[in-house]
């Protein structure tokens, strides 16, 4: 199934077996997308909202000199531009980090299943509503944290997503990402990032070796990070009773 991740694990959302095969007939097509290629640009006319199934997408904003500023990152699960629906273009760009695979679902198909299913709508807007929730969680991180605390939090959240659509069993998972991807995600140099992933291994809260990133310490590696998981809306903690007891 295709749709087996979506909105997996998150809290009052849960997808009826009508709902997934509605969803799963809206799908066009299936492409697989080379890493680091554009998908769709900034101010393109968008007809077509793009589910992620495989790998790792980001939003972004490319200044006039060609400087890019990421401004959220999807893991599998997620739909990247829902909005795009009732917007018809989007503000910002959206590519590949890693090689993709994405499914495309029309916006006709979707406008379709979706006048006579209101609840189903409503799922479709709590997915974009927890895509606004972490835009505010990521202007906290950047605007709040220090580099160490930045990539301790945005560590957590990663993992978090990951734990809830089975692809981190709570502390290890796969993140095929450069240090100077996360530099771009957190705001930061590649010199600051290779300092606090260091400063981290050393505290013994986490490693992070080519793409496998290892968890010591959660409780530990949320508190350096101020990191709560409330905004993801998520059916279970990440943490368990003790650990929670321990942030409070």
């Amino acid at each position: 199934m295709f749709l087996d991740r979506f909105l997996a694990n998150r809290r009052g959302v849960d997808l009826t077996n009508e709902e997934r095969s509605l969803l799963e007939g809206a799908i066009s097509e299936i492409r697989s997308v080379e890493p680091r290629r554009t998908i769709i640009e900034a101010g393109e006319k968008v007809c077509a909202s793009t589910y992620l199934l495989e790998g790792i997408l980001s939003r972004f904003i490319d200044d006039k000199k060609g400087l890019r500023q990421l401004v959220a990152v999807h893991v599998p699960g997620e739909f990247v531009d829902l909005h795009a629906y009732p917007m018809r273009e989007l503000d910002h760009s959206v590519g590949t980090l890693t090689a993709a695979t994405v499914a495309i679902v029309p916006h006709s198909a979707l406008e379709k299943i979706l006048n006579p299913r209101p609840e189903l709508a409503r799922k479709l807007w709590f997915s974009t509503l927890i895509d606004a929730a972490m835009h505010r969680a990521w202007l906290f991180r950047v605007g709040r944290l220090d580099a160490v605390g930045r990539i301790a939090h945005f560590l957590c959240e990663i993992n978090a997503r990951l734990e809830a659509v089975a692809l981190s069993d709570g502390r290890r998972f796969v993140l095929a990402l450069t240090q100077s991807d996360i530099a771009e995600i957190c705001g930061l140099t590649t010199v600051h990032t290779n300092r606090a992933f260091r400063q981290l291994r050393e505290a013994g809260l986490c490693n992070m070796r080519a793409s496998l990133v290892e968890i010591e310490d959660l409780s530990a590696l949320m508190r350096r990070g101020d990191f709560s998981p409330h905004y993801l809306y998520l059916e279970q903690s990440p943490l368990s009773n003790k650990d929670e007891e321990e942030l409070k």
